[in-house]
């Protein structure tokens, strides 16, 4: 053949050969659509039987074996134990795979009788000589089920599942079957394996439950030690600013405008006592809604706090270094609170000793420092001691602050001056989470 017929030919094999490949592709393009189409199809029969109920599926699957020990070829394969002579078909014959497939419909609900029922039929089945039949993995899911879901008697089902396997045994050898010991044990301990399967699946089951419990507990705790917090640091502060602003008032009573400043100044600390406290019921309030920013309430404005401080009769001096910077609500509230839990207990603790607030604000931290003078000779009393107002104590305070800093990803330090006095200080961060 010359090198002009090879190249007259080359043309029309390229020709053939272009068709081929592109049914190939097509072919290999439908395979995938059916794949696809049948793997979507499969997500929702599954998302469909996972939202069924429990009595549901056991139906099902009670459904599914029955029609299965009777459609051919699986109709004959199934659990043989014996080999004794082999019957032809009658009603007993039909009966009792139902007996071994049947009771799966209530296998979660009462594992023991299915088993029971399971067991007796498939017992039967096996000493009258019936073919094998599929009806006889029943036996083997109701043990299983036993394992996953007896609550009941867990020691004692297993135990006389057990004596009735031996009187079988022995009923089969009374009947003239062949098969040694050995046979019976493997197909026991086989038995075994399946009902430790279901033991192993319930003991997960239960360390599941375990660990969502301990996960709702600790959310709980955690809930209730914010309210806690909430509630001392809303109560102490106010109630004690109250009984000091009210007992100073009848020392006032030559002084009208003084008094009426006083009055004044107890019923804003009322009317914010009730603000906080209506607020923390609603977040009691069982509406479902567990938003964040609803949960956390809007702090005040420290120099609010430190005037009505001040108007009770504590001297109180504010310094604010830097330009504040935007912060997290959570944040926010964090160093209003620090504030208002050290100046509740200058008031109680030190009543009538200089108390200084310092701010220090950087575009990341904000510095909350509250230090409170040592003890002076001489020095003025506050007449909140006349009421008993240095004994008043709820013990958690500074706890509750170290817990809402560090939260944050602060730092927090509190303890007395080595010249006398006390001192508080929060690093807090700007963006700290709510």
């Amino acid at each position: 053949m010359t090198t002009q017929d090879q190249a007259a030919r080359e043309p029309s094999g390229s020709a053939s050969a272009t068709p081929t490949a592109r049914a190939q592709d097509r072919g290999a393009a439908q395979g995938a659509n059916l794949v696809a189409a049948a793997t979507v199809r499969l997500r929702v029969l599954a998302r469909w039987w996972g939202s069924r109920s429990a009595a549901t599926k056991d139906r099902g699957i009670a459904l599914v074996f029955t029609v299965l020990s009777f459609a051919p070829p699986l109709s004959r394969v199934g659990a043989q134990i014996s080999d004794l002579p082999q019957h032809g078909a009658s009603v007993a014959g039909v009966l009792l795979p139902l007996g071994q497939t049947l009771p799966l419909a209530v296998r979660t609900r009462w594992p023991a009788a299915c088993l029971a029922v399971a067991g007796v039929s498939f017992a039967v089945h096996e000493a009258l000589g019936y073919p094998p039949s599929f009806g006889s993995l029943g036996l083997y899911i109701a043990l299983y089920s036993v394992g996953a879901h007896q609550d009941r008697l867990r020691r004692v089902v297993p135990l006389a599942a057990t004596g009735g396997y031996v009187v079988f045994v022995a009923v089969l050898i009374a009947l003239g079957s062949h098969e040694g010991m050995t046979s019976y044990l493997v197909y026991y301990m086989a038995l075994a394996v399946v009902w430790g399967l279901g033991v192993q699946v319930r003991g997960r089951r239960a360390q599941e439950a375990e660990r969502r419990r301990l996960s709702t507990q600790m959310a709980i705790d955690a809930e209730r030690s914010r309210l806690a917090r909430e509630l001392h640091d809303v109560v102490t502060h106010h109630v004690t600013a109250m009984v000091v602003q009210a007992d100073a008032a009848q020392y006032l009573t030559r002084s009208p405008d003084r008094l009426q400043q006083t009055l004044d100044a107890i019923g804003g600390t009322g009317r914010r006592a009730m603000a906080d406290l209506r607020f923390l019921l609603g977040v009691l309030e069982p509406t479902g809604d567990s938003a964040p920013r609803e949960r956390t309430p809007v702090p005040g404005r420290v120099p609010d706090l430190v005037e009505q401080t001040r108007a009770g009769g504590q001297p109180v001096e504010l310094v604010e270094d830097g330009e504040p910077s935007t912060m997290a609500m959570g944040a926010q509230l964090t160093a209003y609170r620090v504030v208002q839990e050290s100046l509740t207990n200058a008031v109680k603790h030190a009543p009538g000793r200089q108390t200084l607030v310092r701010l220090t604000h950087s575009p990341d931290w904000t510095a909350v420092e509250v230090t409170t003078a040592g003890p002076t000779d001489g020095g003025s009393k506050s007449s909140a001691l006349l009421g008993g107002g240095p004994h008043m104590s709820g013990g958690r305070g500074l706890t509750g602050l170290r817990e809402r800093v560090e939260m944050l990803g602060g730092e927090f330090t509190a303890g007395p001056r080595p010249d006398g006095g006390f001192r508080v200080h929060a690093r807090i961060p700007a963006g700290g989470v709510s």
